[in-house]
């Protein structure tokens, strides 16, 4: 197991070399900005950049006029890191995990810019026999985004290490398969499908929870990592950094700006987010999701990343080990309180 994950995160660093050694046209200024994200209530302030053309706006009074932006959603954090290393897409908006890798593997060549949010992350179960993490057995199936590089995945890890021992941390690596949310949701609703459980996002969480016949709670991300976890930031090349300065701070500020309607104006935020995304879910719904405990965080700060850093050093997923969460953000959040 662990030659395969060495092997495979292998052909990343072989993968980021070829794109970083090719033609640099993709770092050069850039009018046209292309990002991604994953589908899920996390990705809120993404939604409000985009109805909003807040980076537009923000780009404009920053001095750099005619600004567009593409936004494309992925299923997970795997397909997105593939499309920024091949030039598809200039900012992703996706996990911790996927964020520590590339920046490892690309020698400092990918850095975070801003954190946009870090709701709790649930570890659901419609299996009557499996109440905590000590009850999956060998065929009890983790649907997760991106198996062993998620942050999903990863905290699975984390707490694998903390119930089994420090040495049995890839105990239930071999259970996760690779699913996007809205598959995972299906899969859990579907009494003949194999796959019983989901380390789960909202709103998927709360759906899984409300309609799916027996789910119950295993495990959350705060009680794993002691804390809130960013789940979603803006991360890029540091050669599109380089070249786009003024891009990168309109990020940040338009990130802000959409954190706080959602503080400030949450029924609009919710409005926006259903129109973007196509969610059924009532406003109402979505409006009583977000006073859950957690379902506020919407920080620019990092939160929880160096402990998710350190347990991939130890593992030796990471080759490198930060000495503070500002090795792996641009200097554009430097002033932050972030941990």
């Amino acid at each position: 197991m662990i030659k395969h994950l060495r092997s495979k995160l292998a052909a990343a660093t072989v993968i980021a070399a070829i794109a970083f050694s090719m033609s640099t046209a993709h770092a050069q200024q850039k009018s046209e900005i292309a990002l991604s994200r994953q589908p899920g209530i996390f990705y809120m302030p993404s939604h409000i950049m985009e109805k909003l053309k807040l980076i537009e706006k923000h780009a404009a009074s920053l001095g750099v006029s005619g600004v567009t932006t593409k936004w494309i959603t992925f299923s997970g954090g795997g397909a997105q890191t593939d499309a920024l290393l091949a030039g598809g897409v200039d900012i992703l908006n996706t996990g911790t995990g996927n964020l520590l890798l590339l920046w490892d593997r690309t020698r400092g060549g990918v850095k975070g810019i801003v954190a946009t949010s870090a709701q709790p992350m649930t570890l659901i179960s419609r299996d009557a026999n499996i109440k905590s993490i000590r009850d999956f057995g060998p065929g009890d199936k983790i649907a997760v985004p991106t198996v062993k590089v998620s942050t999903q995945a990863i905290v699975l890890q984390i707490a694998a290490a903390e119930a089994f021992g420090a040495d049995q941390w890839s105990k239930l690596d071999a259970n996760t398969v690779q699913l996007g949310h809205p598959d995972a949701y299906a899969a859990l609703s579907n009494p003949k499908h194999e796959v019983h459980n989901h380390f789960s996002i909202p709103p998927f969480t709360f759906l899984e929870l409300k309609n799916v016949p027996g789910a119950h709670v295993v495990l959350s991300s705060p009680d794993v990592m002691g804390g809130p976890l960013s789940q979603a930031q803006f991360f890029t090349t540091t050669k599109f950094a380089d070249a786009n300065p003024k891009i990168i701070q309109a990020v940040r500020d338009a990130t802000k700006e959409a954190q706080d309607l959602i503080r400030s104006d949450t029924k609009q935020a919710v409005e926006i987010y259903r129109e973007i995304t196509g969610d059924k879910t009532s406003v109402q719904e979505l409006l009583d999701l977000l006073k859950e405990p957690g379902m506020m965080e919407w920080n620019l700060e990092p939160q929880g990343t160096m402990k998710f850093a350190a347990h991939l050093y130890k593992t030796g997923t990471l080759k490198h080990q930060p000495k503070a969460w500002t090795d792996y953000y641009l200097p554009v959040a430097h002033d932050l309180k972030g941990n």
